[in-house]
């Protein structure tokens, strides 16, 4: 046997599953003493593993042994009877253990048997259950044993595949197998006593199955691409197209062999192709392949199993798609050998399409390459030239067209050339291919005739650069900035204006193009970059139609010395005695080097103070330092001019004012904060605007303060529904208990239920009965309860309802409908009509008309006055 782990396998060991056979370190497989095989074949299980990595892995050898002659018919000596190969018949019995007297009467457990495959064909169509085998221990003749099988169909998934006659032994398999599904299976055969108890050791079975030619070949692709070179030689390799059986490739069920149906078309042979039967490789077997008359073929490829046997085998077919690319073998030829065309000048843009020159080439026409006389373009495309000269010539070919040169492009100067007389030719880009005698090149000859057309007028030097001082005056003529008209031929007049001008400080002559100034130059102007100003101006002729350039002008202004310097720091701080705190002085100068430094700075001798309290020290051509000279100066803010003169010629000078703060210093020589404070004094816009922010104040107190007092005025005039002495929200009254006994509490609550009709009312047992009944009529509105209420619309929400409700006819109460029991005679109590009422005296019955409109009536009774 042979192993390899990947790894040199050093240190793997070998060992087998029997102890008859043992495995050398090389691998070789032998006998470890002399044995008698019982089977005409044995299966051994050969394990190989590595001690370092606990690796496992098993291989199964499976011997053929040859049988020897046996004389009358006997068994060799201690052989149990077992039939030499499996068939399924009930008489075919395995004795697996086998057990031997010893001659001083004890008994010796032997070697178990090793079980020969049991093979089952797939798809048997049964009867099922089938029986495979009986299995049997000799033991059965001294005690009732119980037979089991276990693993992988019994009773493992797939459950129930096998099972076993737990008292004859016998062995069956339930269902139809299929091999793809699964190959092979790996039971355990156990035999135990009635009690369970282990009688032999376990015994292993191995079934396969035996494959049956049930699955088609089955392409990779249905549809398969491949490309071979127009003029291949026959043998050249095109595809490769792949078809798997899921049967037993070991076995003819599963061995795949290819042919060739059909080729579409069958041009210039029918067999231009052929396969490789076992590999599936598709090569050419003709000459003549020629993209320009067959681009592509159609071809049918079959597979058929059972090594290709038509008759027995089962077929499946894909298609190929084989496409014949192109290779250089035609040259490109003009459709016509004189051409002649008429074109235009057009010096600025090379007019396109003046004449089409048609090429046809049978091949692909990316490889084409144009030249004009002796002049190689490489590859084709269009070619932009700014003169009309005759050596400027371009081609051009539109994108998606494999088959024509589209246009021929040129850019000619009528001024200088009237006609051109061309030698055109085209050819392969790339040699030929091998083997083809042919011209790689053709010429064509082109006369063109150049038509005038109106050109634009054009400033010979365009960007013109001139140099002049700042500061010259209006009107001073600069320069003339003039254009040509390149057609001599045409007689035309040229007009100049002006395009752009961002200062507005240019004038131009329309006729002439002189430059002039319409305002003073300044180089200090936001409209200065690095000290040159530009402007454009356009040139227009007056031809058919009109034509225009452009040209601009650049203006290097030289500096002068016209801005006097500027006093820098505008403010400071210093301490109220002298001391190392100075003030650091220097200035900025708008002019440029040799107007700037060095700066002379001094202090002016009016007024007198400004000298007697200050000195300035020079530090170098741009810095000084300003100082105390006198020995305590009060603190406060200060004004001291400066002179600052710079060094230009004539040089200018600028009298400066930079405010001092002095103030108090501490040790360190910095301004305390009270000090600063101090010295910062106050002028009268300040003091003006600390006054208007105080009074803005004052006038929000005071608006808010009104505004208080209006809320407050609001919410005590709002009137509360009931007055404060009758209100006893949030009063406890405690009344005493003085109810009677168990009697009084005997009280009749159906009373208080509202009956549902009128019938079950009368129909109740005598007592007081009551029916409300709710008016029809249409209903009020209510007042809608704000989304944000104000706290003084409370009160208003709360009288608005009541009036609704009060003017509410269907709000409860109702009218009722008081049913009575009869009282019986002979009541000690008089009869409540010999009550009579006080007429004596006025009673003021007013105030019913305050009740609402359910007192109306007793009102208009009772409350009419003396008149009624």
């Amino acid at each position: 046997v042979k192993f390899n782990n990947c790894a040199g396998n050093k240190g793997v060991r070998y060992e087998t599953n029997s102890l008859d056979f043992k495995v050398r370190a090389d691998g070789t497989l032998y006998a470890a003493h002399h044995l008698q095989v019982p089977s005409k074949q044995l299966i051994l299980v050969v394990t190989a593993w590595d001690p370092q990595t606990l690796g496992r892995w098993e291989a199964m050898v499976r011997f053929l042994v040859a049988e020897k002659s046996q004389h009358n018919g006997h068994k060799p000596k201690g052989r149990k009877a077992l039939p030499g190969e499996l068939v399924q018949q009930q008489s075919d019995t395995l004795l697996p253990w086998r057990q031997h007297q010893s001659a001083n009467g004890l008994r010796r457990q032997k070697r178990d048997w090793v079980i020969p495959p049991i093979n089952v064909p797939e798809n048997s169509r049964g009867p099922f259950p089938q029986q495979l085998v009986r299995i049997r221990s000799d033991k059965d003749k001294e005690i009732h044993i119980r037979y089991s099988i276990t693993g992988v169909g019994a009773d493992q998934p797939p459950m129930e595949v096998f099972n076993i006659d737990p008292v004859s032994g016998r062995m069956y398999v339930t269902r139809p197998m299929d091999r793809e599904e699964r190959a092979s299976y790996h039971l355990r055969a156990h035999a135990v006593d009635m009690n369970g108890n282990k009688v032999e050791n376990p015994i292993d079975l191995y079934i396969y199955v035996i494959d049956m030619n049930d699955n088609r070949p089955e392409f990779i692709n249905q549809v398969y691409n491949g490309s071979v070179d127009e003029g291949s030689k026959p043998g050249t390799y095109v595809m490769t197209v792949t078809a798997n059986d899921a049967d037993d490739g070991t076995t003819a069920n599963g061995m795949v062999r290819y042919r060739i149906v059909t080729q579409t078309p069958q041009s210039p042979s029918q067999n231009m192709f052929t396969i490789n039967s076992e590999t599936g490789d598709i090569v050419t077997v003709a000459a003549g392949l020629d993209r320009e008359k067959v681009q592509q073929y159609i071809v049918i490829v079959q597979a058929t199993d059972m090594e290709g046997n038509l008759n027995y085998g089962l077929s499946n077919t894909a298609t190929a798609i084989i496409t014949v690319t192109d290779v250089n073998d035609n040259p490109p030829e003009f459709t016509t050998s004189t051409v002649r065309a008429a074109g235009w000048c057009n010096a600025e843009q090379p007019q396109k399409g003046v004449r089409t020159l048609v090429v046809i080439t049978r091949d692909l026409s990316r490889s084409l390459m144009g030249q004009a006389g002796s002049r190689s373009w490489g590859e084709m495309g269009l070619t932009t030239t700014t003169t009309c000269t005759h050596s400027h010539f371009s081609f051009f070919q539109p994108k998606g067209l494999r088959e024509e040169i589209q246009h021929f492009a040129a850019a000619v100067d009528y001024e200088m050339n009237r006609a051109f007389m061309l030698t055109v030719m085209v050819s392969n880009q790339a040699p030929l291919a091998s083997g083809i005698q042919m011209s790689f090149q053709s010429t064509a000859g082109v006369t063109i005739s150049v038509t005038d057309v109106n050109e634009a007028p054009y400033f010979p030097t365009n960007h013109k650069l001139i140099r002049l001082e700042e500061g010259v005056p209006t009107g001073t003529v600069l320069t003339t900035f003039s254009a040509v008209d390149p057609d001599r031929f045409m007689q035309q007049a040229v007009r100049y204006s002006k395009l752009s001008d961002p200062a507005n400080w240019l004038n131009i002559n329309a006729t002439n193009g002189q430059i002039t100034t319409a305002a003073v130059l300044d180089r200090e102007s936001d409209y200065i970059k690095n000290n040159v100003y530009e402007a454009t101006f356009l040139a227009a002729d007056n031809g058919i139609p009109p034509a225009s350039g452009t040209g601009t002008l650049q203006i290097y202004l030289i500096d002068i010395n016209d801005n006097a310097p500027e006093l820098l720091p505008k403010e400071a701080q210093i301490c109220e005695k002298p001391n190392l705190n100075v003030i650091n002085i220097t200035a900025a100068d708008a002019d440029i080097d040799p107007n700037v430094g060095p700066f002379v700075f001094e202090l002016p001798s009016v007024p007198s103070a400004v000298r007697k309290n200050w000195t300035i020290t020079r530090l170098n051509g741009d810095y000084a330092q300003l100082s105390l000279r006198i020995m305590y100066l009060e603190a406060g803010v200060y004004d001291v001019p400066i002179i600052v003169t710079d060094s230009g010629n004539p040089p200018l000078y600028n009298t400066s004012v930079i405010k001092v703060k002095v103030c108090p210093c501490d040790e360190n020589g910095d301004c305390t904060t009270i000090g600063a404070v101090a010295a910062a004094g106050l002028g009268t816009g300040a003091i003006i605007a600390i006054l208007i922010c105080i009074i803005i104040l004052l006038t929000m107190v005071l608006l808010f303060v009104v505004w208080m007092k209006r809320r407050e005025k609001e919410r005590h005039t709002k009137q509360l529904l009931i007055d404060p002495e009758d209100d006893v929200r949030d009063n406890i009254l405690k009344y005493d208990e003085e109810g009677g006994g168990e009697e009084d509490q005997d009280y009749d609550l159906s009373q208080l239920q509202q009956p549902e009709t009128m019938d079950h009312v009368l129909n109740k047992t005598p007592g007081v009965r009551r029916v409300d009944e709710r008016p029809i009529g249409a209903e009020p509105q209510y007042p809608i309860r704000p989304v944000i209420p104000h706290p003084g619309d409370i009160g208003d929400f709360i009288n608005e309802g009541l009036r609704a409700a009060d003017n509410d006819p269907t709000a409860p109460p109702y009218d009722s409908l008081l049913v009575f029991d009869y009282e019986g005679s002979g009541s000690t109590a008089g009869s409540v009509s010999s009550l009579n009422s006080s007429s004596s005296g006025d009673q003021d019955y007013d105030y019913l008309n305050d009740w609402g409109p359910r007192f109306k009536k007793l009102a208009d009774m009772y409350g009419g006055g003396e008149e009624d």
